[in-house]
């Protein structure tokens, strides 16, 4: 199971390494030009938000919404070229558990996301004088994002059956929870009622408990944010484990 699980991941990492200039370096480029325009142009008008600088502020919810998308976009695309071409045929009538195929799939979304997240620091650190206040906060949210995202993007490509289809979540429904996510303002500044509303967004939690890793203040109790966030990820692992199991769209 070990050398199937190491197999799978390394296929994975190879795969998004091999077209870095794809999968890597276009993030870095859209996150210096967030940090360009909402940043350097807008934040000198907006002043602070949370007590902090609002660059400071905002730097923390980029380099999580390119980690969601990455660890997202992986897995999808992997998986349903996986499906596209029948290779995926191979391991399911392989002596492999549909629970190390699953694994396999979302390390390698994480592998991503964390290649992505790191790349993105680094060339934020050259603009911006970054601290972190607490490593064990930053990456249990960074591993909990990625993971649930990762498995996200394995359920659409399940039921995807074009190329159309694993852009279809991440245009309507990904990108709009991410902005609404709290990732360019605090909800402390919205009425009650949005406040409320935005409460159930879960990439709120996790932005929120991002930026407490890095600026040391947040809008929720972090324990709250890691018990939605692992609620979401026993969630939608079960789903995804029963409809590989099954075969959904892969078995024919």
């Amino acid at each position: 199971m070990w050398i199937a699980y190491k197999t799978i991941v390394v296929k994975e990492i190879l795969r998004f390494s091999r077209i870095w200039v794809q999968t890597i370096f276009p993030p870095i480029i859209t996150t210096s030009l967030y940090l360009l325009i909402f940043g350097g142009l807008m934040g000198e008008r907006i002043g602070s938000m949370q007590g902090v600088d609002y660059l400071q502020f905002i730097i923390p919810g980029i380099i999580l919404m390119t980690v969601i998308q990455n660890a997202y976009a992986n897995t999808v695309s992997s998986f349903f070229l996986a499906k596209f071409n029948h290779s995926i045929e191979e391991l399911l009538i392989s002596p492999v558990s549909y629970w190390v195929i699953l694994l396999g799939y979302v390390s390698g979304g994480v592998a991503r996301g964390f290649s992505v997240g790191l790349g993105v620091f680094i060339a934020v650190s050259f603009f911006v004088d970054l601290s972190i206040h607490s490593v064990g906060i930053v990456l249990i949210t960074f591993l909990l994002t990625a993971v649930l995202f990762s498995l996200a993007g394995f359920i659409n490509a399940v039921f995807a059956q074009s190329f159309d289809d694993i852009s279809i979540v991440p245009t309507f429904i990904l990108m709009p929870m991410t902005y609404l996510g709290g990732m360019f303002y605090s909800i402390e500044i919205l009425p009650e009622f949005w406040q409320m509303l935005s409460k159930f967004n879960p990439i709120y939690y996790m932005v929120d408990s991002f930026r407490m890793g890095f600026l040391g203040s947040s809008t929720t109790d972090f324990i709250t944010s890691m018990m939605v966030l692992t609620s979401m990820i026993i969630l939608l692992a079960v789903v995804a484990f029963y409809l590989l199991k099954r075969g959904v769209n892969i078995k024919t």
